[in-house]
């Protein structure tokens, strides 16, 4: 079996060291952890870039409030893509949502064309449609989405990883991201439970010490 990916989500630059240090695999980098993640600043994402040698996936959600969207910020956020790309970021985490939970097709359309050549992630906002297989298959469809982030609709990946396993046997090219209460010490009981192989989380290499690392966010 191919060895797992380990993504840990990061708000500075100190944990994001931190956790290339602890062997993490992949950093996505937001803002503001303690909203669920928004997109981060121009200056702490070349900071990181600059610092790290693994791969940087970054968030794209420009507001807390809910997973739908208006013309002009989608346009913020794509303008976003344009600047980041250049920067050398590998990939993006977004997701939209009509007012009826489903996915939003075409503004996903919009910033997968956008971001053609990096990686996309849609993010845990499919945790939120009305039914996790048919989002999945939607956006299999899709040119240029490559992976969805999800703990199967539920609160933790466990309490979901039946709806993990049937998204990951529905998803087609796309690869699953599991998370959801995937810390360090249970890391081991979701790589058997799950059947995927890429698992994200903020304490999955367990508490990022920053006491170490000053002066760098």
């Amino acid at each position: 079996m191919e060895k797992p990916l380990i993504e840990v989500c990061v708000d500075t630059l100190a944990d994001a060291l931190h956790a290339e240090s602890k062997g993490a695999n992949r950093i996505e980098l937001c803002s503001h952890l303690s909203l669920d993640g928004l997109t981060p600043t121009l200056e702490l994402t070349k900071k990181t870039l600059a610092a790290l040698k693994i791969p940087v996936h970054v968030m794209l959600r420009s507001r807390a409030i809910n997973f739908q969207y208006m013309p002009h910020e989608i346009e913020t956020m794509i303008n976003t893509i344009q600047t980041y790309k250049n920067l050398g970021i590998k990939g993006i985490v977004f997701g939209a949502l009509l007012a009826d939970f489903t996915i939003d097709l075409p503004n996903v359309m919009k910033v997968a064309k956008a971001a053609e050549g990096l990686n996309f992630v849609f993010h845990k906002a499919i945790d939120f449609t009305p039914n996790p297989i048919v989002a999945t298959q939607a956006l299999a469809r899709i040119k240029g989405i490559t992976h969805i982030l999800t703990s199967g609709g539920a609160p933790t990946a466990k309490k979901g990883a039946s709806m993990i396993r049937n998204m990951h046997n529905q998803s087609q090219h796309i690869k699953i991201i599991a998370a959801g209460n995937i810390k360090d010490y249970n890391l081991n009981e979701h790589i058997k439970l799950l059947g995927v192989n890429e698992f994200h989380g903020k304490l999955i290499l367990g508490h990022l010490n920053q006491k170490k690392i000053t002066n760098m966010n």
